[in-house]
């Protein structure tokens, strides 16, 4: 996938703000779409508006729509208002895996945690499976999260990535109720990146 945004004179990159932890779908799309920018993390799409609107990051990748569930919210309604330049946009597949720590059993598994989108990308998965969904502010950060508790009755719905970041053991791959499942990323910046 080709980079994103980068003006023919930016030479020395900068910072782009993410909504999520290390291994979200946002941060592999700031790592593949704007590899000369450091990614910066941000707990939530306000904090991240809110930084790039102070001057504390350059531009901000942020996702507003996706094939299976619609609007990303609130990220889109977030922008809509926030005055920003869309500079960008691209559509990235999205992969959904269901991990847990080592050890735990898809079978023994009650609780997938994850962002309300991707929990929404996956119901009927999850569903099949009798497990339920439980929100949490991110993918990445769920995972983290089912990491540091070690709970092997609870799981997280992440990227691939966020497995190897959090040491955690993928119980199936691609548990997306859509094969076509994507999601548009729009590059922001106060004028222009």
């Amino acid at each position: 996938m080709e980079p994103v945004g980068r003006p023919a004179n930016d030479e020395a990159g900068g910072r782009c703000a993410y909504q999520g932890a290390p291994g979200a779908f946002s941060h592999e799309a700031v790592i593949d779409l704007r590899p000369w920018d450091e990614p910066v993390a941000y707990d939530s799409f306000d904090a991240a508006i809110a930084a790039l609107k102070s001057g504390d990051v350059g531009c901000a990748l942020i996702p507003v729509e996706n094939t299976t569930i619609g609007r990303v919210e609130p990220a889109a309604s977030l922008i809509e208002a926030a005055g920003l330049t869309v500079v960008s946009e691209v559509w990235r597949p999205i992969r959904l895996a269901l991990m847990a720590p080592a050890g735990a059993r898809i079978g023994d598994i009650k609780t997938a945690e994850s962002h309300p989108a991707a929990l929404g990308q996956c119901t009927g998965t999850l569903g099949e499976l009798g497990i339920e969904p439980v929100e949490a502010f991110d993918t990445a950060g769920a995972a983290r999260a089912v990491a540091d508790a070690g709970d092997l009755t609870r799981a997280a719905v992440a990227p691939a990535r966020a497995a190897e970041v959090y040491e955690l053991s993928i119980l199936r791959n691609d548990i997306q109720d859509s094969e076509d499942n994507r999601t548009r990323f729009v590059l922001l910046s106060v004028s222009g990146a």
